[in-house]
């Protein structure tokens, strides 16, 4: 269900999906993926309010998405034989995540 949130990086209310609740002292901090703006951020439970009927059927200006079969790689070096060979790895590096933004732009 999407929720209207602030936003205080963005100083403004945004549609959000909410992905986790955490429970603190002082109430409830919201993890939440803003659909127009494609961010995560987190809010406080009192700055999240029901959306009105008429904004949920806009389109999303962002959606998430993920790469096919797209794995991440990494250059592996043997020291001991001195060569160097590209594998699978368990998390994209940095690097590559950059370089894919860059892409993107």
């Amino acid at each position: 269900q999407v929720y209207v949130v602030f936003s205080e990086e963005l100083q403004c209310w945004c549609r959000a999906l909410v992905e986790s609740v955490q429970r603190q002292a002082d109430g409830c901090q919201l993890r939440c993926f803003l659909v127009d703006y494609a961010r995560y951020c987190s809010v406080a439970s009192e700055n999240m309010r029901v959306l009105v009927r008429a904004f949920a059927k806009i389109p999303y200006r962002a959606t998430k998405c993920r790469l096919y079969c797209t794995k991440p790689l990494t250059l592996c070096i043997d020291y001991c034989e001195d060569t160097a060979k590209i594998g699978p790895a368990k998390r994209w590096d940095a690097a590559a995540i950059q370089h894919f933004r860059k892409l993107l732009e």
